[in-house]
């Protein structure tokens, strides 16, 4: 008999309010056309459309839906931090909007300094890249065979999700991840944001 070991929690769950979508999209569309710090920081890093990561850091202060979603978010991220047995009460630290052009994608990276990280997804056209997880511990798995195509999605060295409207995952800010290229023709929206 074998036991399971070092579990890696992914949190899904669906928003579950269309006119808050609606409001937010909004939103994230006018930010990329006025935001001129977050257009020229994006443009210098090569990002492929437009993000308020670098640029703007009040935007539950700034606009009521994003405060909106900072409760929503902040409730949620306190039923996550149970089901990882935590003795915390995560607070949201950063909260930015990503424009993502079609074509774009996001390397792989984590998040310094959070404790739980994650992404809401706006407006996601068909054919919008997934977002892929690493298996924390594939530096260390010099000598391992490739797994069959059937094994089981636990025992893969990454773990994709597709993205649609309404969708939020959080993940412990350690736990790799990235943005892989689609074929959408249209922009995806998304809000990304981290706990400490």
């Amino acid at each position: 008999m074998s036991n399971k070991l070092f579990a890696t929690y992914l949190y899904e769950a669906d928003l579950g309010d269309e006119q808050l979508i609606a409001e937010l999209a909004h939103s994230i569309r006018s930010l990329a056309m006025d935001d001129e710090a977050g257009k020229r920081w994006s443009r210098d890093k090569h990002y492929k459309g437009y993000t308020s990561y670098a640029s703007l850091n009040d935007l539950p202060r700034r606009d009521p839906a994003f405060d909106d979603l900072k409760r929503i978010l902040t409730r949620h991220a306190a039923t996550f931090a149970k089901e990882l047995a935590w003795d915390v009460k995560p607070k949201l630290d950063s909260l930015w909007v990503n424009l993502l052009k079609p074509g774009g994608h996001h390397s792989a990276h984590i998040h310094p300094h959070a404790i739980l990280s994650g992404t809401l997804y706006v407006e996601v056209p068909n054919g919008s890249g997934v977002i892929r997880f690493e298996d924390p511990r594939l530096p260390q798995m010099m000598a391992a065979p490739v797994r069959r195509d059937d094994a089981p999605d636990d025992l893969h060295p990454f773990a994709t999700v597709a993205p649609k409207p309404g969708l939020f995952l959080m993940w412990e800010s350690w736990l790799r991840h990235e943005v892989l290229a689609g074929t959408a023709k249209a922009d995806r929206l998304s809000i990304s944001f981290n706990f400490a």
